[in-house]
């Protein structure tokens, strides 16, 4: 049976009775199960590039939550930051870089994908958005949302783990920050009639698709129409997740026509310190039985110093 353990008392909206979920089919125990964890936005410039380099350790930011993800058969987050090698060393602003060096830190924490849609996608320029997706490329990480080209933007990505191919597509909210004002191709944008060609397109080659969602209003505990309106469109178009980020704090999670939406899982790993709610996030643990969402459960997180750790 499709199971839920909502911890800290984090709000649920909508829910559907699991009778209701899984009265269709029930799986064989024997089957592998395939468990996936999510995570919220990693920033890996600023100062938790800083604290990285003080502590002379690019993979700093996330060694201590490395065993936990590097477990997974799927480990995912949103890529907040671009990486580039050229230019000064980006210490404050709302424009990032992070070195090349700090993919050390996806790498130790066995991260298999990314979404690098989001609106800090072209903070290095046309440069920044092609060397990203070279560097993640040479470092064995697949990426969703971005591309050399808009059809690359939208292809997605998918990932095949005890027989079943997971299917992966990524959506920013704009791609306004900085200098840069005007649309590009190249980052793939929230559109209600691209969400359900390309949901559509996925599952010719996917058994189970997964969206993600760059979205909602910053600081905010609940979801925006926009959110609601594209993670039910992605639903109703054949999705069975929709991973949320953005706000950089938590808002719900809600059961929707058989599928499981994220509306955002905070902070992973950030230097937002100025408010409670911004050193708080969650990893989202989802379990598959083949293509049959069986469960999952949201594991609390903490920041202390750029660094997340799981609460107790």
């Amino acid at each position: 049976m499709l199971t839920r353990r909502t911890l800290l008392s984090i709000p649920v909206l909508g829910l559907i009775p699991v009778s209701r979920l899984d009265r269709e089919s029930i799986f064989p125990a024997l089957l592998p199960a395939t468990r996936l964890l999510f995570g919220g936005d990693v920033m890996l410039s600023r100062y938790v590039g800083a604290v990285a380099r003080q502590r002379k350790d690019p993979a700093w930011p996330l060694r201590e939550l490395a065993s936990t993800l590097a477990a997974a058969d799927i480990a995912f987050v949103n890529l907040e930051s671009p990486f580039s090698d050229r230019g000064r060393v980006v210490e404050s602003g709302m424009v990032f870089k992070a070195g090349p060096d700090m993919v050390a830190a996806l790498r130790v924490a066995g991260i298999d994908i990314v979404s690098t849609a989001n609106n800090h996608a072209r903070d290095c320029g046309d440069y920044g958005v092609e060397f990203t997706l070279e560097w993640l490329h040479r470092n064995g990480i697949a990426n969703v949302g971005t591309g050399l080209n808009e059809d690359a933007a939208h292809a997605g990505a998918v990932l095949t783990r005890n027989g079943t191919r997971f299917g992966f597509l990524a959506y920013t909210y704009d791609q306004a920050n900085g200098n840069y004002r005007d649309a590009d191709p190249r980052i793939a944008v929230m559109d209600l009639s691209r969400i359900q060609a390309d949901v559509a397109g996925m599952r010719e080659r996917a058994d189970v698709v997964i969206v993600s969602m760059h979205a909602g209003i910053e600081y905010r505990s609940k979801p925006n129409a926009q959110q609601i309106e594209f993670a039910h469109a992605a639903i109703d178009a054949g999705a069975r997740l929709v991973i949320g980020h953005h706000p950089h704090v938590v808002e719900p999670a809600e059961e929707y026509r058989g599928g499981v939406i994220f509306y955002s899982l905070g902070n992973l790993v950030f230097d937002q310190s100025q408010r409670v709610e911004t050193q708080h996030g969650l990893l989202a643990e989802v379990i598959f039985r083949q293509r049959k969402l069986e469960g999952y459960r949201l594991l609390p997180v903490q920041i202390v110093e750029t660094v997340p750790r799981l609460e107790n």
